[in-house]
């Protein structure tokens, strides 16, 4: 049986202002279009019925990455997983991102699905969130009335809805520049079906002192194991202010297990975030251990 599209009017603005100007003419009877893997499948399947659909792909500023004044990093909405992955300036601070971005769904999915799309379906399993939200991103929404810049751990409402209103627009994600004693990994578990789907996904982000020794702060961020993507604060806290040694890792990595709240598969997806929150602190401990032998220039 074939799933035809339901019918619609499409936009396919050439400036931000054209955009949000649709977006506000037509409401909630509009939807935004960027990559489209995931609103073309809901079209298909009549979760979703838009009237209109204003496609933005040709606002070129919304493709762009760069290096802000503070040193930190601004993802424009419209920037395929492909291009998250293969840019130098991301690679260069921000690897584990890039490894998040290459683990969305086939190649094809790759070089059309956005990363702006990714984190406005807000799905539980969404590959890129755990890691944007280690990195504290911040999402900038736009409107005809105006600009909000809100935290990417504030955006999520419920299982595939946000606080974005119809009329607003994610154009970036913003950043901040890390620590040159930070340290960060995402590692990810799939279901073991004909979906691409995530059964538990880790992000971490830790910083120690100058010496390597003290952490002073930490992010241990989940997906698929709760309604929306979190972050496990108990097991956060436990590393603050501690030397970091595998006895505290696995204490660290039981809290983490505890605090995950699937709806389904729960034994095997607690089991699984405590594995995985283990191997990805280990990994980074690893790596703490490898740049504090490094000469200081």
């Amino acid at each position: 049986m074939i799933n035809y599209l339901p019918g619609f009017e499409y936009f396919e603005p050439k400036t931000l202002d054209e955009a949000c100007s649709l977006l506000n003419t037509y409401k909630e009877r509009a939807k935004v279009i960027a990559g489209g893997t995931d609103l073309i499948v809901q079209m298909k399947l009549k979760s979703l019925i838009p009237e209109y659909l204003v496609n933005l792909k040709q606002i070129s500023a919304l493709s762009e990455i760069k290096e802000d004044e503070f040193g930190g990093l601004r993802i424009g909405s419209l920037n395929t997983h492909r291009s998250i992955y293969t840019s130098p300036i991301i690679k260069k601070n921000y690897d584990f991102l890039c490894a998040s971005s290459s683990r969305v769904g086939s190649v094809q999915i790759q070089n059309i699905g956005t990363i702006g799309g990714n984190v406005c379906n807000a799905s539980p399993s969404a590959d890129t969130i755990p890691s944007l939200m280690a990195l504290g991103a911040k999402l900038s929404l736009v409107s005809v009335n105006g600009k909000r810049v809100v935290p990417i751990e504030e955006f999520f409402r419920g299982p595939f809805k946000t606080i974005c209103e119809p009329v607003e627009i994610l154009i970036e994600i913003q950043i901040p520049k890390l620590s040159e004693f930070s340290g960060g990994f995402s590692l990810r578990m799939g279901k073991t079906t004909r979906i691409d789907e995530a059964l538990v996904i880790v992000s971490v982000l830790v910083t120690l002192d100058t010496e390597y020794r003290i952490c002073t702060d930490a992010r241990i961020c989940l997906g698929s194991v709760n309604p929306i993507p979190m972050r496990a604060r108990m097991a956060e806290d436990m590393l603050k202010n501690k030397k970091i040694d595998d006895k505290l890792i696995k204490e660290v990595a039981h809290t983490a297990t505890n605090e995950a709240s699937p709806r389904s598969r729960a034994e095997l997806r607690r089991q699984v975030t405590g594995v995985l929150v283990e191997r990805a602190l280990k990994r980074v401990l690893s790596e703490f251990a490898h740049r504090a032998k490094r000469p200081r220039t």
